[in-house]
């Protein structure tokens, strides 16, 4: 018989004097991220742990956290995990066995992944008629948003900078050389480095940034269409128009009708 799933969180807040007072471990799987300020946690290492970062710390390891200036965290200690969340630790890297694995959000994720956690923290208060369901349900949506967001690779997290950057700027003209600069690196590493952690290229990461908004936007919300593509970066509503019928396959108009008629049907 599987063991009930038990968990712990909170949101923490130290000052920069904080230090565990000695190493301590738990038989739980603690998860916990760094939601603002710098700490320093150690195991047979010691590892700088800033704004965005993750450890994710295996059952009975032996560790310490300490604080490099004013820090708040958040802390999710797991037991009784299920093979569905087994697998979802697995896939997000796993690591050396018996060794603590890190990973890094960036600004954008990091803020969007804290409003989940503390939407989690308040539903969790509450009385919930199927608890256990609730908890798992919550678990896997939280490992799904950091498989789905996070990075292994915490020096190539100047990247994300950049992608923030067009995420908040789907209005501008952006040059590939000003996102180089922004991050440090020359134009052909950026281009490489970017491709390797997102899979597409700069411009087409883009595209797909302002496709994703123009659908939410159409189908959320009773804008304008014409509002809609400033929003995104056209400053023609004809240009606007052309595009998003070449990404989809419908005009803009004729989407949001389809997408409505598809929910109206749904309920009916």
């Amino acid at each position: 018989m599987q063991d009930e799933l038990e968990i712990r969180s909170f949101i923490g807040t130290h000052d920069a004097e904080f230090y565990d007072d000695g190493f301590h471990r738990h038989p739980a799987v603690e998860i916990s991220i760094v939601l603002e300020g710098r700490g320093m946690f150690e195991w047979s290492k010691r590892s700088v742990m800033e704004t965005g970062h993750i450890v994710i710390i295996p059952p009975d390891l032996s560790h310490r956290f300490e604080a490099v200036t004013s820090v708040r965290f958040g802390v999710i200690l797991l037991q009784g995990v299920s093979a569905r969340i087994t697998e979802l630790l697995k896939k997000l890297g796993g690591g050396a066995k018996g060794a603590p694995l890190f990973l890094a959000l960036s600004r954008l994720d990091k803020e969007r992944f804290e409003r989940l956690f503390r939407e989690w923290l308040r539903m969790k208060a509450s009385f919930l008629k199927e608890k256990q369901a609730n908890y798992a349900a919550w678990m896997e949506v939280l490992l799904l948003f950091l498989l789905e967001h996070s990075q292994q690779d915490l020096q190539g997290m100047t990247v994300t900078k950049a992608a923030d950057y067009m995420r908040e700027n789907m209005q501008e003209s952006i040059q590939i050389s000003d996102l180089a600069e922004l991050t440090g690196f020359t134009e052909p590493a950026f281009r490489r480095v970017f491709e390797q952690m997102y899979g597409v290229s700069p411009k087409q990461y883009q595209q797909q940034c302002r496709l994703q908004e123009a659908k939410w936007l159409l189908s959320s919300t009773e804008k304008d269409i014409r509002e809609i593509a400033e929003q995104v970066g056209f400053s023609r509503l004809h240009s606007f128009s052309q595009w998003f019928k070449q990404q989809e396959g419908l005009p803009p108009t004729v989407w949001r009708k389809s997408q409505r008629m598809q929910h109206g049907s749904a309920y009916a």
